[in-house]
């Protein structure tokens, strides 16, 4: 496996890739890479507008939904062996995926799953995480997921877990602003605080995603536009260290290119505000 230093790896602005929203990523200025779903490329090729965008010199990121690293079962080989192929055909710096799991007893679930905040758990997550870095060709970072619902018995909170996988792996982190949000507002806890408390200087990139609030309880949708609540962390985070790329997450109800330019935009402001910040301190 190759690893490499995430400080060499800059991505800059990014999108997450869907085929809806093509038209809108190509016209986009600025961009510096694009995400594109491990498992939505076939054995062959890559889409189109995925091809156009290496043509135009920008990076692509695969990110894989489906290695269920945080299961009791193995990482399946198959899976391993197609992330692993589209990493190399879209000549990636990286490749990322999620401390979740999406499958146990041969029952598939169809979502990103929490996994117990457990002493226990941190060990069959780090062996898996370990099989992962030993069949792909670059490295791997890791995302934390929002949780609606909490695993009762929790014996780290998650900036706690997240760092001591991060240690146990040598993997990289992929930090989820909008999920840290999530979780923060959902289970009660402050989202700042918590953020300088994650390993960011093992940052590959960052998530910004859309949601809505639903009698109190904040939905992260990446379907709506991204809530003041994630920019301000956008602004804190770029505050006090200097992540490698950010991207926008898109997966519903897609915006028109203009939209989708505005929501860039104020991503951009966050980080150039919260870059001042770290510069004139």
């Amino acid at each position: 496996m190759t690893m490499r230093d995430t400080d060499t790896i800059r991505l800059g602005p990014g999108v997450g890739w869907r085929p809806q929203i093509d038209a809108a990523i190509a016209g986009a200025q600025g961009l510096g890479f694009i995400e594109v779903i491990a498992e939505s490329v076939g054995e062959h090729g890559l889409p189109a507008g995925v091809a156009a965008a290496r043509e135009r010199g920008l990076q692509v990121v695969p990110h894989g939904v489906s290695l269920s690293l945080g299961g009791a079962e193995r990482p399946d080989r198959a899976r391993l062996a197609q992330l692993a192929s589209v990493a190399e055909r879209t000549g990636a710096p990286l490749v990322s995926e999620h401390i979740a799991f999406v499958r146990a007893g041969g029952r598939e679930a169809g979502h990103l799953l929490p996994v117990p905040r457990t002493h226990e758990a941190l060990e069959i997550l780090a062996e898996n995480v370990a099989i992962a870095q030993a069949a792909l060709p670059v490295a791997l970072a890791l995302e934390h997921v929002a949780a609606l619902v909490e695993w009762p018995g929790a014996e780290m909170d998650e900036a706690t877990f997240v760092s001591e996988l991060i240690a146990r792996t040598g993997a990289l982190l992929l930090l989820d602003l909008s999920n840290l949000y999530a979780n923060a507002h959902n289970h009660g806890w402050d989202a700042l605080q918590s953020l300088a408390r994650f390993p960011l200087d093992r940052i590959a990139y960052v998530h910004v995603g859309g949601g809505t609030f639903r009698d109190g309880v904040y939905h992260d949708t990446h379907a709506h536009p991204v809530v003041p609540g994630v920019l301000q962390l956008v602004e804190e985070l770029f505050a006090i260290c200097d992540p490698p790329g950010v991207l926008l997450e898109r997966d519903d109800d897609f915006p028109s290119d203009d939209e989708l330019t505005a929501e860039l935009r104020a991503i951009a402001d966050a980080v150039r505000h919260g870059s001042e910040h770290r510069v004139r301190a």
